[in-house]
C-alpha cells in the first residue's frame, strides 16, 4: 500500500472541489497495473462524491444539500458558526470516502465521473484528503 495526503484549501464558502487530477497523478505510474484507489477525508464535516463536474452539478449538489441541511438554528450540535450542526450530518449523506478501481495505472471512472471533495463547513478553510493505493 502507498499513501499520500493532499492539502486542499476550501475557503470560507460551501464548496464541491474536483480533485480528480490530483488522484490521477497519484495513481499514475504506480507500477501496479490494477488495484484500488481509496480516497478518504479524515474530517467529521466533509465528504467525497463521484459526480459530473463543469455542467452545474456542483451547484446543484450544494443546493440540494442546503435544502436538506439548512444552515439555521435547528441543530442540536451548536458549536462553531450558525448552522454548523448540519456540517456534522453531511457525512451520513455524502460519505467521507470513495474507492475507485485502477486499471492499467489509470482511474476506471465513468465518462462523466469526477472525484470531488464536498465541504459545507465554513469554519475550516483547509482540508486533508488521504489517498491510498492498494
Amino acid at each position: 500500500m502507498r499513501s499520500e495526503i493532499l492539502t486542499i484549501r476550501t475557503g470560507s464558502s460551501p464548496v464541491v472541489r474536483d480533485i480528480t487530477e490530483q488522484c490521477a497523478r497519484f495513481a499514475a505510474g504506480a507500477g501496479r497495473e490494477d488495484g484500488l484507489l481509496h480516497v478518504f477525508v479524515p474530517h467529521a464535516t466533509a465528504g467525497i462524491a463521484l459526480l459530473e463536474t463543469g455542467a452545474g452539478s456542483e451547484e446543484d449538489l450544494l443546493a440540494v444539500l442546503d435544502g436538506l441541511l439548512p444552515a439555521d438554528g435547528r441543530w442540536r450540535h451548536r458549536h462553531g458558526s450558525p448552522g454548523h450542526g448540519r456540517d456534522h450530518v453531511l457525512p451520513a449523506l455524502v460519505p467521507p470516502y470513495a474507492t475507485i478501481p485502477l486499471l492499467a495505472d489509470r482511474l476506471a471512472l465513468g465518462t462523466w465521473q469526477s472525484i470531488c471533495l464536498v465541504d459545507l463547513n465554513v469554519d475550516n478553510p483547509v482540508r486533508q484528503v488521504r489517498l491510498s493505493l492498494l
